[in-house]
This record gives structure tokens, C-alpha cells and sequence, in this order.
């Protein structure tokens, strides 16, 4: 959830109170998860430790703080590179060029699973018919 794929797919499908993002079940529940193997799921897992623990170097500092783009420290930011790339990587091999071909891609592998859901539920329909 902290990875830059989500985050586009938040920017995007989020309404907004104020500046906040207003995260609601349906942006969630809507989101296209990727299916990984276990050994990307335990890169995933990695990466996004590596993410808490270049967060825990610096205790003093808020998230505000830390997540300011000017001066977001280097190690914070190759931690969320590597997170990025790991989550990245479960979607497909080629990587993301920006956010906008992120969200493409995810509005794309939306359709084909609730095109799949639609032709679970057509089956479904002509089994009880049966």
C-alpha cells in the first residue's frame, strides 16, 4: 500500500476533502492486486521492511518530514525505489515509465477481472438453469 502503483491508483480513483485523499472501501476493494509467486512476495515483504527501518533511522522526524520531497532522505527514497520495483514486478517485466502508464495498466487488468466475474456469473446462471 505504500508502494508508488498504489499510490497512483489512489491519486486517481480517490475523491478529495480538502487536499486529503478520502480513501473509501471501494477504491480499496476495487483494486487490481497482482498475483505473485512466493519468492515476489518475499521480495515485496523485504522492500517494504527496508522501508520501515530507513524510517526508523531517523525517530525525530515526522512523516511529514521525511516524505518532503526536498529533502527526503536518500536512504528513504532507495528504499521505496526497491519497494516500487518488487511491486512493480508482480504486475509485469517491463517497467512503468510514469504513473500515467501505472494507472493505464491498472484500469486495464480491472476490466479483465470484472469481464471474468461477469462470465463466472453467466456460467453460474446457465448451471442452475440446467
Amino acid at each position: 500500500m505504500n508502494s508508488t502503483m498504489h499510490n497512483a491508483w489512489v491519486r486517481y480513483t480517490c475523491g478529495r476533502m480538502k487536499s486529503d485523499f478520502r480513501y473509501e472501501p471501494a477504491v480499496y476493494n476495487n483494486f487490481p492486486w497482482p498475483k505473485c509467486s512466493d519468492a515476489q512476495h518475499g521480495k515485496i515483504e523485504e522492500a517494504a521492511q527496508a522501508v520501515l527501518d530507513a524510517r526508523a533511522q531517523f525517530p525525530q522526524s515526522s512523516l511529514a518530514d521525511l516524505y518532503d520531497p526536498l529533502t527526503m532522505p536518500p536512504v528513504l527514497v532507495k528504499a521505496h525505489q526497491k519497494l516500487d520495483a518488487a511491486v512493480d514486478a508482480c504486475y509485469r517485466k517491463a517497467a512503468f515509465a510514469n504513473d500515467a502508464q501505472r494507472v493505464e495498466y491498472l484500469f486495464e487488468r480491472y476490466q479483465q477481472l470484472v469481464s471474468l466475474l461477469s462470465t463466472d456469473k453467466n456460467m453460474m446462471k446457465r448451471k442452475t438453469k440446467s
